[in-house]
């Protein structure tokens, strides 16, 4: 009973959410297009020549989103265990970004190259449980730093979702050891009452 309630507050929300809509009708994968968008806007993250990682990718927003901002210079990758639809611009490697096989055909794909910015949008599973959920978010977020750690380039940027909790706090602390920069961002797109921020890790001490 409580779990088809809450499906019926899930659907209810999506109908009234402005992003939802926006995305139907200008045919973009995911409402969270317009999150990376704003964040782009205001930092001016994403430039023609860059190579690209979105991890955890599918449907492909972000991906989207990136390899318009490119114009056809340079090169976007998403990583996904999901399947994705086929994107114009975007390179898929179907699998999960800790394997060492996958890590290992990125490497080959970028033939030596490292990488100018790693994106992360992933959220785990969600248990409903609020500190088991919390803590496979920050897992999930140190998972996706080692792995920008292993590919990004010295300068190189690192963009990912947080929930703001137990260990949130820890993580900023983190990057700040590993970035000269790191920026707390909540976009419009992210919904007011959600626990969920952005954190921007700029100039990737190498």
């Amino acid at each position: 009973m409580g779990k088809g309630k809450s499906s019926q507050r899930w659907l209810e929300r999506q109908a009234k959410d402005p992003y939802v809509r926006k995305a139907g009708v200008e045919g973009a994968r995911s409402r969270a297009t317009y999150k990376l968008a704003e964040i782009d806007g205001r930092d001016r993250l994403i430039r023609p020549g860059m190579t690209i990682v979105d991890l955890g990718a599918a449907p492909g927003g972000w991906s989207e989103y990136a390899s318009s901002r490119l114009q056809g210079n340079g090169r976007v990758i998403a990583l996904d265990r999901l399947e994705m639809d086929t994107l114009p611009g975007v390179e898929f490697v179907h699998g999960d970004f800790e394997d060492e096989t996958v890590l290992g055909t990125l490497k080959e794909r970028l033939g030596g190259a490292r990488v100018d910015l790693v994106l992360s949008d992933m959220a785990p599973n969600i248990t409903g449980i609020r500190q088991v959920d919390q803590a496979r978010s920050m897992a999930q977020c140190e998972d996706a730093l080692a792995f920008a750690e292993e590919v990004l380039a010295g300068k190189g940027s690192f963009l990912v979702k947080v929930f703001q909790g137990e260990g949130s706090d820890a993580f900023r602390d983190t990057l700040r050891e590993r970035f000269e920069s790191v920026y707390v961002r909540k976009p419009k797109a992210s919904r007011p009452r959600s626990r969920e921020v952005y954190f921007l890790a700029r100039n990737y001490c190498l």
